[in-house]
């Protein structure tokens, strides 16, 4: 695989455009990314589902500018799809073939199954893993629906649901009773569906969520494994299908999404009064991060390995030169973990986090030495996106941010409270970050010494004097009961 790939995406609503970079082999970045609301569809369902020369133009125009930003950016392949505008235009050749005789650009329409795998080919690779979780991702002419259970994918499902078509079709003429019939009619071929979470792709889901999360004063910025329970996200649905368009703004939806958000916005609410879920989960990736998988894993069974997490790997490649260090950080900080994690009265299930913030706390060190940990938290807030919960997020960003510090601050907790576990906990958990990275101050070729625990009582033998360890321990804030012997 080429190590740029550019995707586009032409969907009913938007036309978008991402260039990725392959790092090492699964591990890969955005380097930029696009998008045009030209509306494709626009007029099509009045028409036939026949395409309309103002819109064609819109996006003709657009993919010619987006081609120039890929040769730019020197890519070396571009995958571009075009989904259920294009599937259902009568018209789709004659606008296909201009493309290709033109701009040289090949467009591959993909069937509605197609698109719906594709989207939950990126949420099994690049969530949080669910036990049984439904992805929906309303688009502006269909709407796609696949059952996922950990990393396997079923039962792919297209519906000539979206929200221009709604626009056009109903909310056009104030017919809100046809639109409800008409999403209902639609929805019985859900009727054996079951899960426990619903993940949320495409604009409309994401729009809803951005507001929802402003209206909430959520602590952090990121959209991608946002979660909200079903009660507060039904409800936020209400005020929206019940709101006019200053109330829109006030919530924080864009003015160009006034006219479709409350067709999508009646898809998601007949959707959760048919479906009982208990939570709803924003994905950040859709349909183009699904064809870039899919062609990056298509010897994988579209899968990334076991255990392999690709944001974690391509900070390691990117802005970590000592890997050797990183590595033994974290097997520091897990053998503290295993030993003290009791008697410190830690949840055994921050074991992982603690690891991920020993290897990346020194990711920041190639910005600026000096403050290097100030600027790993903000790298890892920023770039640890995929397959963790916001929760494991602000716990992993949060060690590093006070790794050779005083413990975690009032102020930092109180802003995070409810995505940080307790305060006696996150201060132990702390704590051994920063005394990993003291024990290690002379920075071995190997570990040179070996830990016990015992009745409060930290144990360190080595044969070598480990000087600068202790003199780095005793610039640390300590947790309370929690003794250091040193031994040769």
């Amino acid at each position: 695989m080429a190590k740029r790939v550019a995707v586009i995406d032409i969907g009913s609503n938007s036309v978008r455009m991402v260039v990725y970079e392959k790092t090492s082999r699964f591990a890969f970045h955005i380097l930029h990314e696009t998008k045009s609301r030209v509306r494709l569809s626009e007029k099509a369902y009045q028409n036939g589902s026949n395409l309309q020369e103002i819109p064609m133009q819109r996006a003709f125009d657009v993919l010619e500018n987006f081609l120039t930003i890929i040769d730019s950016f020197k890519a070396r392949k571009t995958l571009c799809v075009a989904t259920s505008a294009l599937r259902d235009a009568p018209n789709k050749k004659d606008f296909i073939s201009r493309v290709k005789n033109s701009l040289g650009l090949k467009i591959k329409v993909i069937d509605g199954q197609r698109e719906s795998y594709l989207g939950a080919v990126a949420c099994a690779n690049l969530l949080p893993e669910q036990d049984s979780a439904l992805s929906i991702d309303i688009g502006g002419g269909s709407t796609e629906f696949s059952l996922i259970h950990k990393k396997n994918i079923a039962s792919n499902l297209s519906l000539n649901l979206g929200t221009v078509r709604l626009k056009e079709l109903f909310f056009d003429n104030n017919d809100i009773d046809g639109a409800k019939e008409y999403i209902d009619s639609k929805l019985t071929q859900l009727d054996s569906i079951e899960a426990s979470s619903i993940i949320g792709i495409g604009g409309t889901f994401r729009a809803i969520s951005s507001a929802l999360m402003n209206s909430s004063n959520y602590p952090i910025k990121k959209l991608h494994a946002y979660e909200s329970w079903n009660k507060e996200f039904s409800e936020f649905l209400t005020t929206i299908l019940n709101s006019n368009e200053d109330e829109l703004k006030e919530l924080g939806i864009k003015k160009d999404r006034f006219d479709v958000i409350k067709p999508g916005a009646l898809i998601l609410d007949r959707v959760l009064k048919k479906i009982k879920v208990k939570k709803l989960i924003t994905s950040g990736v859709g349909v183009r991060e699904g064809v870039y998988l899919a062609d990056m894993l298509r010897n994988s069974k579209d899968k990334l390995p076991t255990n392999y997490n690709t944001s974690v790997r391509y900070i390691l490649d990117s802005h970590i030169d000592n890997t050797t260090y990183a590595n033994q950080l974290s097997r520091v900080a897990k053998s503290l973990f295993d030993i003290t994690h009791k008697e410190l009265g830690i949840d055994e299930k921050y074991r992982y986090e603690l690891g991920i913030a020993a290897k990346l706390c020194t990711s920041g060190s190639n910005i600026h030495f000096y403050s290097q940990y100030k600027h790993s938290y903000h790298l890892i807030q920023d770039a640890l996106e995929f397959g963790f919960t916001h929760q494991q997020i602000t716990l992993i960003a949060s060690l590093v941010k006070y790794t050779k510090r005083k413990l975690p601050s009032l102020s930092h907790v109180d802003k995070y409270r409810d995505l940080l576990p307790n305060t006696e906990e996150l201060h132990a958990l702390s704590y051994l970050l920063s005394l990993s990275v003291a024990l290690l101050s002379h920075n071995p070729r190997n570990i040179d010494f070996t830990l016990t625990f015992e009745d409060g009582e930290l144990g360190v033998a080595s044969k070598n004097s480990l000087y600068l360890a202790k003199e780095s321990i005793k610039k640390l804030d300590s947790i309370k009961n929690f003794r250091i012997k040193f031994s040769s």
